[in-house]
């Protein structure tokens, strides 16, 4: 069967899902993006990621064109058509179509796409494991906090970390870890504290990673939300990422050199069990 997606305001085969060519999402890069995981069929912190959505949008000026009910809807109707009950939904609005121009055109229509990603989340072998990231310099722009689908520099960050054997790049500013490349970072002190950098327009507000702060909060973790350096992950206790496509995986290699014993750790383990449980409760399904 093939794959269903949704196009301006159709779902329909992937074959037959044509954007025009004068897309200002392909000319630019002029547009946004959301991704939400989806588990049991349940869409996982669906609330937050449409807000961000709403932010993205508003901070570039582009007209919402749905709201958040149908947003929802269009999410579980695409995710039925297309069997899936664990994965991810990609969905993306660009500014639309209109004439080769750097100024806003007063007409054009917003372009909205999405679509499935079958994949394990909650038994990745990844999780398990654990993963290997390296550091890369930072190149991206300085709006970072908006969800763009200007993605060139992650793109390169994350070939790098391929070509190195690693799955994921911890992205690097005057020697501070900013994020990773599709993912928020996070050290644990040898004290037993989590540590993450604070909100600013120099990194996305990752929805997964507010989930987390407030469950390990609720958890008596201690939390420092600050900066830190690539020494200092070097020497962590614990190192870990979140995302809306993977939610909590344990990080056990930094540049090649072993996180602690180079095993997930302790904390890293009871956060993502606190963010399976939360995603699996029947509460998340009214979101």
């Amino acid at each position: 069967m093939s794959r269903i997606v949704f196009l301006n305001g159709s779902f329909l085969p992937i074959e037959e899902a044509k954007v025009p060519f004068m897309d200002r999402g392909f000319l630019f890069g002029d547009g946004v993006y959301e991704g939400v995981g989806m588990l049991d069929g349940r869409l996982i912190d669906n609330e937050a990621h449409l807000e961000r959505l709403e932010r993205s949008l508003g901070e570039v000026r582009i007209a919402n064109p749905y709201s958040k009910a149908e947003w929802t809807a269009l999410q579980e109707e695409l995710a039925r058509r297309n069997g899936m009950t664990e994965g991810f939904i990609y969905f993306q609005v660009t500014r639309g179509v209109a004439e080769r121009d750097f100024f806003f055109p007063e007409n054009a229509k917003p372009t909205v796409a999405m679509f499935t990603q079958a994949k394990a989340i909650a038994n990745a072998p990844a999780a398990e494991k654990g993963i290997a990231v390296v550091t890369v310099p930072d190149l991206r722009w300085q709006r970072r906090d908006i969800k763009s689908i200007n993605l060139l520099a992650q793109v390169l960050a994350k070939q790098a970390a391929k070509e190195a054997g690693a799955q994921e790049a911890w992205l690097v500013e005057d020697g501070f870890v900013t994020e990773g490349g599709s993912s928020s970072a996070f050290i644990v002190t040898k004290a037993g504290s989590i540590v993450v950098r604070p909100l600013s327009q120099a990194i996305l507000p990752g929805i997964t990673r507010k989930s987390l702060l407030r469950l390990s909060q609720e958890s008596g973790i201690v939390l420092e939300e600050r900066r830190f350096t690539v020494a200092e992950a070097y020497e962590a206790g614990e190192a870990f990422l979140t995302s809306a496509s993977n939610f909590v995986l344990p990080v056990v290699s930094i540049d090649g050199r072993p996180v602690a014993d180079g095993r997930p750790g302790p904390i890293t383990t009871r956060l993502r069990q606190l963010y399976l449980q939360m995603a699996s409760a029947p509460a998340m399904a009214a979101e």
